[in-house]
C-alpha cells in the first residue's frame, strides 16, 4: 500500500502505467507524411466547390489532453485508491469478527455492517482467515472457529439482522475457553449490560490475542410495557447515559376500521438533563386505544423499543340498553342500576339506541328485557353475533308478554313459555326458589351459591332436548335460570330473570358480578401470571424482528407457558403476541422493572474505538465513473471535429409542450372525476331550520297518516291543546310538528299522538327500528283509534283496532292493562275519574304495574310508575281538543250543555297527559301522597 496522507493506494504498482503517458502523446501527435502534387486536368472540375468534411493537419491539444485524462484515471483506478485508510493488518493469526448481535445493536446496524466489511477487506488484503460469530445465535456445539477466505464471509455479512433479544455473553464466553486457538479479535458491542457481568467475554477475547472493542456512539433506548393508569397508556422511555434535555416521538400504530395499519397517535416524551427515564401518557378515546397493536420509539428502529399490546391493556366495551325508559330518581328499581355498578369499574359501557351501539362494535351486547325486535335491528343484531359478539339478554315483563309469540328465535339460546313462572307471591305456591349447585361444564363451576339468593319470578324454557346442554345455571327444583348457545362465531346468554332485584335477589349478590366476569364480561383485564400460563401451549401470532418490525409466524412452533412465565425472550420465545384459547398474551423484551446500564469499560489489554472513527472509503468505483466520462467526452468531440454531429434545427418546443400537456391531463383526470356531480353520491343535508324550531321549544307532535282530514284535525287538535296548556300550567309549547317517522327524527319530541286511520300504510322496518328507540329513551306514543270502541283488547273488531294490532304487534312494547284508578296519570295536574274526548266510554290502556301492593294507611299503591311509553284509547281526543284560528271549537262533542263539560275533561285529560311526560312519577312521591 502506497499512502499520501488521507489517499492511499491498495496496488501502488499499476501506477508504473502513467509512465507511458508521454508515449502515448507521443504517439497520438503523429501526423501522416505530406501529399505529393500531381498534375491532372480533371482536378479543374472541382475549382470552386466546398467541402463540408474537414480533415484537421493535427489533433488538438486539448483533445490529446482530454485523452491522456481518461487513460491515467483508469491506471489511477485500478490502483484501487483509497481515502482515510485504514492501518494494515499485521501477523498472520485468523481474524474473528465478533458481532453482538441483539435488539441494541439495530439502530445503527447499517454502520456495524460497514465496519465489519473494511475489517474483511483488510483481512483479505493481509491474506488472514477470517471467523464470524454472533453473541445472539446460539454457540455450536463443538469448540472451534469456523475460519474462511474473508471473500466467503462478504456475502454473509450482507445478510446478517440483529435479534429481536440479547446477546448471550456468557454462553459465548464458556465456549470460547473451550477453544485454545489464537486469533486478533474485533468485538462491534452494542454498549449495554444485558446481564451481571464480569468482562468474562472480554477476557476470554483477550486470552486469545488482540482484541478491539468497537462501542456505539450513542446507546439504543428502549419502552417498558405500557399499563392501564386511570383510564390513560402510561409507559417510560429508557435510556443508558445521562446526558442533556433530549425529546423523542413516541408512535402508536394501529388498525383503522378497515383492517388497514395506521399511525393512531404521535406524542413527545421528553427527557430531564441527566435523567435516564422520561414518562410517556397516552391519552386517548376508548375507540383508538383498544386498537394500539403497538407503541414504539420513532426513532429507534429496535425490538427494545416497541412494545405490543394485548388485552392487559384493552377495556371491553359493552353496550347496554333496556326496554324500559329511564326514569328520574327510580335507579335502585332501573333495569340497567346493577349492571352499570358491575361493569364500569372494569369496562367501557356505552348507551345509546340498538343501531348506534352496533356501529360503535362493541365487545357485548346486554340487552334488558327487550321483547321484540324491528326486521331491521334483528338483522344487524344477528349479523353482529354470527360475526364473534357476545349478546347477554335478561328477562322481564316485555320479554314474558312475547315468549308465546316468538317460537324459535336465534337471537335466545331456547325457546321460551308465554308468560313465565311466579313463586312465593301471594297467589302462587311454594317458597321463592334458591340456585342450585352450578354444573362441572358451566363457565360458573366452582363459584360458590349464597343462600341467601332467591327467585321469585322467572321466563320459563320449553324441554326441549339440548335444554340440559345449554343449561349453565339453574334453580333448585331443575328450572333453568341462564341458558346459553352459539350462533356462528359468537354466542348468545340469557338470564331467565330481570337485571334489577324484582324478579330474584341475585344482582343484590356479589355471585352477581362473579358470573358476569365468567362470562368475560366485566373481567377486570390484567398481566397472565405464572400460574395462569403454567401447562398450557400458547400459540404465536405477532413475532418482531430485531428492528422491531412485525414478522411472519407460520414457521415458529408452539411455546410453553412455562417458558413464557420466564418474561426472557429468546430464540425460542421470540418477543410477540401469543394465543392460547381466548387469551392473547404479549411478550415484550422489557419488564415494568428494566433499567438500561451502560457495559462496564473495556479491561486492560483491549483497544476501545468507536463506530464514528472515519471509515475507509474506496474510490476505485468513481474514478473508473470519471474515465468513463473522459472517453464519452473524447467521442463526442472526435464526431464534432469530424462533422457528423449535427443538432435539429426545428425545436423540440412543441413536441415537449404536447407531451407536457398529455401528462397534466392524466394527472388531473383523477380530480375531474372527483369533482364531476355524477360522480359524487349524494348527501343527505340536515334540515337545521326543522331541527332548531323542534328543539327551541317543548312541542307537541303528530304522526303523519296520509289521510289529510285526519291530518289536519291532529294539528288543530295539538294546536288547541298547546294552548290550553300555556293558560293554564307552566308549559308553553310552540306550534305543533307534523312528524314523518320514516324519515324524521322523533327524539326531539316527548310526546308523539298518533291517530290510526285505517287506510295507514304499515312502517317500515326502519321506522319500526326507530320508534322501538324512542320508546327505550323516554318518549312515549298516544295511539288513538278514534273509534270509541276499546271493549275486547285493542279495538280488534274495529277496522281502526286492526290496524293497530298490526302496527304494535312489530313494537317493543311493555304489558298493558287498563288504566287503574290510582295511576299518576289521573293526578298529575288535574283530579280524573274519566278522560273523555269526542267520544266518551272506550277504555284507557296503559303499561301495566309490576307486583303492585297496597299499603295499609296510604291511599295509593306503590306502583314506581314513571312514564308509560304508552298510551291506548279510542276517544278521539284530537278532535275535541282543535280549535280554529280565532280560538273556537271546530267540531261538537257530546250533547247540549253536557258537550261543554265533556270538552272541558278532554282538555284535563290532554293536560295530564302532558304533564305526566313532562314531570314522570312526580306525583307519586310521598310528599303528594
Amino acid at each position: 500500500m502506497l499512502g499520501f496522507g488521507a489517499l492511499a493506494f491498495l496496488n501502488p504498482w499499476l501506477l508504473a502505467g502513467l509512465a507511458a503517458l508521454p508515449v502515448l502523446w507521443l504517439l497520438l501527435r503523429a501526423i501522416p507524411p505530406g501529399p505529393r502534387r500531381q498534375a491532372f486536368p480533371g482536378v479543374r472540375l472541382l475549382l470552386g466547390l466546398k467541402d463540408p468534411e474537414v480533415t484537421p493537419e493535427r489533433t488538438p491539444w486539448w483533445l490529446l489532453l482530454l485523452r491522456m485524462a481518461a487513460i491515467a484515471a483508469a491506471i489511477a483506478a485500478f490502483a484501487e485508491p483509497v481515502l482515510n485508510p485504514r492501518q494494515p493488518m499485521t501477523g498472520s493469526d485468523p481474524v474473528l469478527i465478533v458481532f453482538d448481535g441483539g435488539w441494541a445493536s439495530a439502530p445503527d446496524w447499517a454502520a456495524r455492517q460497514d465496519r465489519a466489511r473494511e475489517l474483511l477487506d483488510q483481512a483479505a488484503r493481509a491474506r488472514r482467515p477470517v471467523a464470524v460469530i454472533v453473541l445472539a445465535d446460539a454457540p455450536p456445539g463443538q469448540p472451534g472457529l469456523d475460519l474462511r477466505p474473508a471473500a466467503d464471509w462478504q456475502g454473509r455479512i450482507e445478510t446478517l439482522a440483529p435479534r429481536p433479544w440479547a446477546p448471550d455473553r456468557a454462553g459465548w464466553a464458556a465456549w470460547l475457553r473451550q477453544n485454545d486457538q489464537d486469533a486478533e479479535s474485533w468485538w462491534l458491542t452494542d454498549g449495554l449490560a444485558h446481564e451481571a457481568e464480569d468482562d468474562g467475554f472480554a477476557a476470554a477475547l483477550i486470552a486469545r490475542g488482540p482484541a478491539t472493542r468497537i462501542a456505539p456512539v450513542e446507546r439504543a433506548m428502549a419502552l417498558r410495557p405500557a399499563r392501564l393508569e386511570n383510564g390513560l397508556l402510561v409507559s417510560e422511555a429508557l435510556r443508558a447515559d445521562p446526558d442533556a434535555e433530549r425529546t423523542v416521538q413516541i408512535v402508536a400504530v394501529g388498525t383503522d376500521p378497515a383492517g388497514t395499519e395506521r399511525r393512531l397517535a404521535v406524542l413527545p416524551a421528553q427527557f430531564e438533563a441527566e435523567a435516564l427515564e422520561a414518562p410517556v401518557t397516552l391519552d386517548l378515546p376508548l375507540e383508538l386505544r383498544n386498537r394500539i397493536a403497538r407503541i414504539g420509539i420513532a426513532s429507534e428502529p429496535s425490538a427494545g423499543a416497541v412494545i405490543l399490546t394485548d388485552s392487559a391493556l384493552k377495556r371491553r366495551k359493552v353496550g347496554l340498553l333496556s326496554g324500559a325508559e329511564p326514569q328520574e330518581g327510580a335507579d335502585l328499581v332501573s333495569s340497567l342500576h346493577y349492571l352499570r355498578q358491575a361493569l364500569q369499574p372494569s369496562a367501557e359501557v356505552i348507551e345509546a339506541p340498538l343501531a348506534d351501539m352496533l356501529n360503535a362494535s362493541p365487545d357485548v351486547l346486554v340487552l334488558a328485557d327487550i321483547g321484540t325486535f324491528a326486521a331491521e335491528e334483528r338483522a344487524a343484531l344477528e349479523e353482529w353475533v354470527r360475526e364473534g359478539g357476545l349478546l347477554v339478554r335478561f328477562a322481564g315483563p316485555r320479554m314474558a308478554r312475547a315468549a308465546g309469540v316468538i317460537g324459535e328465535d336465534p337471537l335466545l339460546p331456547v325457546r321460551l313459555r308465554a308468560g313465565g313462572r311466579t313463586v312465593g307471591g301471594a297467589l302462587s305456591w311454594g317458597a321463592p326458589r334458591t340456585l342450585r349447585e352450578f354444573p362441572a361444564t358451566s363457565p360458573f363451576s366452582g363459584l360458590d351459591v349464597p343462600q341467601e339468593v332467591s327467585v321469585t319470578r322467572q321466563v320459563m324454557a320449553q324441554p326441549d332436548p339440548d335444554l340440559p346442554d345449554r343449561t349453565l345455571a339453574a334453580l333448585e327444583d331443575g328450572t333453568s335460570l341462564v341458558t346459553a348457545a352459539d350462533l356462528g362465531e359468537g354466542r348468545v346468554v340469557l338470564f331467565h330473570v330481570t337485571a334489577n332485584a324484582e324478579w330474584s335477589s341475585l344482582p343484590l349478590s356479589g355471585l352477581f358480578v362473579q358470573m358476569l366476569e365468567r362470562l368475560a364480561i366485566s373481567a377486570r383485564p390484567g398481566a397472565l401470571s405464572a400460574e395462569d400460563l403454567a401447562g398450557s401451549v400458547w400459540t404465536p401470532v405477532t413475532a418482531l424482528d430485531g428492528f422491531g418490525r412485525p414478522v411472519d409466524v407460520t414457521d415458529l412452533p408452539g411455546v410453553s407457558g412455562e417458558r413464557l412465565a420466564e418474561a426472557r425472550p429468546g430464540a425460542d420465545a421470540p418477543p410477540g403476541l401469543y394465543r392460547s384459547g381466548d387469551r392473547l398474551v404479549a411478550i415484550n423484551l422489557t419488564t415494568p422493572e428494566t433499567v438500561l446500564t451502560p457495559a462496564a469499560a473495556p479491561p486492560p489489554g483491549m483497544v476501545a474505538e468507536t463506530l464514528d472513527r472515519t471509515t475507509e472509503t474506496p474510490l476505485k468505483p468513481w474514478v473508473l465513473v470519471a474515465a468513463l466520462a473522459f472517453l464519452a467526452a473524447d467521442l463526442l468531440a472526435t464526431l464534432w471535429l469530424g462533422g457528423r454531429l449535427r443538432f435539429a434545427t426545428r425545436p423540440a418546443g412543441t413536441v415537449a409542450a404536447a407531451l407536457l400537456a398529455i401528462g397534466a391531463a392524466f394527472v388531473a383526470l383523477p380530480a375531474l372525476a372527483q369533482d364531476d356531480p355524477a360522480q359524487t353520491p349524494p348527501s343527505d343535508p340536515v334540515d337545521e331550520d326543522w331541527a332548531l324550531l323542534a328543539t327551541r321549544d317543548t312541542v307537541l307532535a303528530y304522526v303523519i297518516t296520509g289521510d289529510t282530514q285526519v291530518d289536519r284535525i291532529s294539528a288543530a287538535g295539538l294546536s288547541g291543546l298547546s294552548r290550553m296548556l300555556a293558560a293554564r300550567t307552566a308549559i308553553e309549547p310552540g306550534e305543533p310538528m307534523a312528524v314523518n317517522i320514516e324519515t324524521d327524527e322523533l327524539a326531539f319530541f316527548p310526546m308523539l299522538y298518533w291517530p290510526i286511520s285505517e287506510g295507514q300504510r304499515a312502517p317500515s322496518d326502519a321506522a319500526i327500528a326507530k320508534l322501538n328507540a324512542y320508546l327505550r329513551t323516554g318518549g312515549m306514543i298516544v295511539f288513538d283509534t278514534r273509534d270509541a270502541n276499546l271493549g275486547a283488547g285493542f279495538s280488534t273488531g274495529t277496522p281502526n283496532g286492526k290496524v293497530l294490532q298490526r302496527i304494535a304487534a312489530r313494537l317493543d312494547i311493555p304489558p298493558l292493562e287498563p288504566l287503574p284508578e290510582d295511576h299518576v296519570l289521573t293526578r298529575t295536574f288535574y283530579l280524573l275519574q274519566a278522560f273523555p274526548g269526542r267520544h266518551v266510554g272506550g277504555e284507557l290502556w296503559v303499561e301495566a304495574a309490576e307486583d303492585a301492593r297496597a299499603v295499609e294507611g296510604l291511599p295509593f299503591r306503590n306502583l314506581n310508575d314513571g312514564v308509560t311509553p304508552v298510551v291506548i284509547g279510542s276517544n278521539d281526543w284530537a278532535a275535541a281538543w282543535a280549535l280554529d284560528g280565532s280560538g273556537r271549537p271546530m267540531f261538537p262533542v257530546g250533547r247540549t250543555l253536557g258537550g261543554d263539560r265533556q270538552r272541558e275533561m278532554a282538555w284535563r285529560f290532554g293536560i295530564n297527559l302532558v304533564m305526566h311526560v313532562m314531570t314522570g312519577n312526580y306525583k307519586s312521591d310521598q310528599v303528594h301522597v
